[in-house]
């Protein structure tokens, strides 16, 4: 008669490459959102603008050059 082994098998193997891939993907999606906030320049010029920082001439010069 063979031993039991309980869960110690290829059981252990799969449950620490499902862990790993758990951790990945919370490192890539925590990676993510960091890349996704970040302002782009249109975003940052037209707060300049709302909050009465640049007039309507310089805007609209700045704006012209970051959409080259």
């Amino acid at each position: 008669m063979e031993p039991y082994y309980g869960m110690h098998g290829w059981g252990m193997g799969f449950g620490w490459l499902i862990f790993l891939l758990i951790i990945v993907a919370v490192i890539y999606f925590m990676r993510n959102d960091k890349i996704e906030s970040k302002p782009s320049a249109k975003d940052i010029l037209d707060q300049r603008y709302a909050a009465g920082e640049i007039d309507t001439e310089e805007y609209l010069e700045r704006k012209k050059h970051i959409e080259l």
